[in-house]
C-alpha cells in the first residue's frame, strides 16, 4: 500500500513509519522540512505548510491510506492564549487544510486515520467512558471536539474515517513517561494530589499496532478509544513505577503547587480523571501486546 503520514517525526509517527516501512509499504511523509523530496529509507518527503500554505497535491496522488498524527506538543509550556492558539491551529486548522487537499485529489484514499485524545472526555471521576460517552467542557475537550469534526469531513466524502482517541502513550525514549519517571528515579516522586484520578494508558507498541489494525480492518470507523483495557489510578500507577524502579515514592506532589507552576494545564493533564474503556477494540477482539501496566512497564524499562 501507499500510505501518507503526517507527524512522521513525532513519537508515534516515527514508530509507525518504521513499522510500515519494514512491511514493505510505500511511505509518503508530509513535512515542513526543507530537505529533499527524494525517497529515502523512511519514505518520500512531501512538502506542506499547514494550515494555510502550500500542499503538494501531485505528490499525494495515489495514496491508499492517510495517517494524520501532526500536532504541537500539548505539554510544552503553559497554556497562555498564544499557546492555545498554536495547539488549535496545529490540530484543527491543519486537519481542515489536509482534508481540503484530499478533496481535490483525482483518486481519494480508502481510509483516513486521524489522531485525537481522551482529553475529549474532560474530567469524569470514576465514570466508565466508552466511545459513545459525551464530551467534556474544558479547553482540551473543546479542542478535541473541533479536531474530530475537521477529520470527520473526510467521512462526508465517502472515505472511511477512524479517529483514534489516544491515552497516555508509554515509551522509554519519548512522550510523557520519561518525565514521569524522573522524580521517582531521584527518590523524590509520589502520587499527584490525592492520586485518585484515573489514568488511561497505551504502550507505544500497541498504539502502532492499532493504527495498522485501523488501516486494514474495513469495519472499523468513527472514534476509537486507543487505550489498554486496564486503566489505573495515579496512586496505583506511581506504586507500580516505584516498584519496577526499586525506588521509594513517598513524596506526593501537592495540587496547589502544580497549579501554581503549570496553571490550567495542570488540571487538564495531571488531575483530570478519565477511566476510558476501549469498547470498540474489545468488541473486535483486538489482541493487546500489553494489557497489564506492570507487564508493560517492565518491558519498556528493560
Amino acid at each position: 500500500m501507499k500510505i501518507l503520514v503526517t507527524g512522521s517525526s513525532g513519537l508515534v509517527g516515527t514508530a509507525i513509519c518504521k513499522s510500515l516501512g519494514s512491511e514493505g509499504h510505500t511511505l509518503l511523509r508530509l513535512t515542513r522540512s526543507s530537505s529533499s523530496s527524494r525517497p529515502d529509507s523512511s519514505g518520500q518527503a512531501i512538502r506542506w505548510e499547514p494550515p494555510s500554505g502550500s500542499l503538494d497535491l501531485a505528490g499525494m496522488e495515489g495514496a491508499d491510506a492517510v495517517v494524520h498524527l501532526a500536532g504541537a506538543s500539548i505539554a510544552q509550556g503553559r497554556w497562555t492564549q498564544g499557546r492555545k492558539d498554536i495547539l488549535r491551529s496545529s490540530r484543527v486548522e491543519s486537519t481542515r487544510h489536509l482534508v481540503g487537499g484530499i478533496a481535490k485529489l483525482n483518486r481519494k484514499p480508502r481510509v483516513f486515520i486521524s489522531a485525537s485524545a481522551i482529553g475529549y472526555y474532560g474530567n469524569r471521576g470514576d465514570e466508565n467512558l466508552n466511545e459513545r460517552s459525551a464530551p467534556g467542557e474544558d479547553f482540551l475537550a473543546r479542542l478535541c471536539i473541533e479536531w474530530e469534526a475537521a477529520a470527520n469531513e473526510a467521512e462526508r466524502m465517502g472515505i472511511r474515517t477512524v479517529v483514534l482517541r489516544f491515552g497516555i502513550i508509554l515509551d522509554a525514549k519519548g512522550g510523557a513517561l520519561p518525565r514521569m519517571l524522573l522524580p521517582i528515579r531521584l527518590g523524590v516522586g509520589g502520587r499527584l494530589g490525592s492520586g485518585n484520578q484515573w489514568m488511561s494508558w497505551i504502550a507505544l507498541e500497541d498504539a502502532v499496532s492499532i493504527i495498522q489494525h485501523s488501516i486494514q480492518n474495513e469495519t472499523l470507523r468513527g472514534p476509537v478509544n486507543t487505550v489498554s483495557p486496564s486503566p489505573v489510578t495515579n496512586a496505583e500507577f506511581t506504586r507500580i513505577v516505584a516498584r519496577e524502579l526499586h525506588r521509594p515514592a513517598f513524596f506526593p506532589a501537592p495540587r496547589f503547587a502544580l497549579r501554581l507552576a503549570l496553571g490550567e494545564m495542570a488540571d487538564a493533564l495531571l488531575f483530570s480523571s478519565q477511566r476510558v474503556i476501549p469498547e470498540k477494540l474489545m468488541g473486535l477482539n483486538y489482541s493487546y501486546r500489553y494489557s497489564d501496566l506492570q507487564q508493560a512497564l517492565r518491558s519498556i524499562l528493560q
